[in-house]
């Protein structure tokens, strides 16, 4: 079997089922994708509930996403799960969207229904509700929350669920203010009823390289890393470390590697980290729940982060 496969590979049943293999059914959808642990938590939990079926890895390049749902619905595939880049596109190739999804702006698990029907989802944004939670034992409602990379697709269905949790404030930074623009007029209405109580509204953006950028950061209980800088041994942290205080309760969206050069400051200098593999288990046990209702895979789940 192949660690991750194209969409070439979907014409070849050879490669993709080879003999004595559960079928493929289920996959994580990325460019790139190799790095992904959602198998090692999907595949646990398929087999813990005796499903006859195999969660794989599916690269495949900007553009390619409907001929690969098409050949994927054709396969019999139950549904995937989708990351980096293509969370707009599948927004975009499904026929119905959940009201999540729809107000988070991006969707990550698709489920194939009968016949053209394309349901989305994101189980983005309640994954990080109760990976925070876990993590960290406080409810998002109650902090005042920096999104970092806020202009991306999953800094904004993070930031539109913080929004929709009513937190006491939202700080949005992003390297082009143009797309915190639309977001935060988007995200007004969940920001009206009440004022803050301390410094600043209670939302706001500001452009990663903004001087303001380390008081801000300083009034913040939580900051959230939502960029890809990390992924990468060579990547320069997202914000100075001087943003970065004791007080902080400070989360990683990145799993892989386990402590990136964001979370290495953030703890050298006292703050609280936690990165996303919390995350990824939060969203990948709802999103298996879309896809077999009624099940329960977070126990099995977790053995197999473990």
């Amino acid at each position: 079997m192949k660690d991750v496969y194209t969409l070439a590979d979907l014409d070849d049943q050879a490669t993709l089922n080879p003999e004595g293999t559960k079928p493929a059914k289920l996959a994580v959808i990325g460019h790139p994708v190799a790095h992904s642990q959602s198998p090692q938590l999907h595949q646990p939990a398929l087999d813990a509930l005796d499903i006859d079926a195999r969660y794989i890895r599916l690269d495949l390049e900007p553009g390619e996403l409907p001929a690969a749902f098409a050949k994927m619905k054709e396969l019999g595939f139950v549904g995937t799960n989708v990351t980096v880049p293509h969370k707009f596109e599948a927004l975009s190739a499904c026929t119905d969207l959940d009201p999540a999804a729809e107000a988070l702006g991006a969707v990550n698990t698709v489920l194939f229904g009968d016949g053209e029907d394309l349901l989305g989802f994101n189980t983005d944004g309640p994954g990080f509700v109760r990976a925070i939670r876990e993590e960290f034992s406080v409810d998002v409602r109650d902090l005042r929350i920096m999104i970092v990379g806020a202009g991306g697709g999953a800094g904004q269905a993070l930031a539109t669920q913080c929004a929709r949790e009513g937190c006491e404030q939202l700080v949005l930074v992003n390297r082009s203010l143009e797309k915190l623009e639309t977001l935060a007029t988007r995200l007004e209405p969940y920001f009206e009823s009440e004022k803050l109580n301390g410094p600043g509204e209670r939302l706001e953006i500001y452009a990663l390289d903004s001087p303001h950028l380390p008081e801000i950061a300083g009034h913040c209980d939580l900051l959230v890393q939502t960029t890809s800088l990390g992924l990468k041994a060579t990547d320069p942290a997202p914000i100075p470390s001087s943003c970065l205080q004791p007080h902080h309760l400070v989360y990683d969206t990145i799993y892989q590697p386990a402590r990136t050069k964001f979370l290495r400051n953030a703890e050298a200098n006292g703050a609280r980290i936690a990165n996303g593999l919390s995350l990824l288990l939060h969203q990948g046990a709802l999103s298996f729940e879309y896809w077999f209702p009624g099940t329960s895979p977070l126990d099995a789940m977790r053995k197999g982060r473990s």
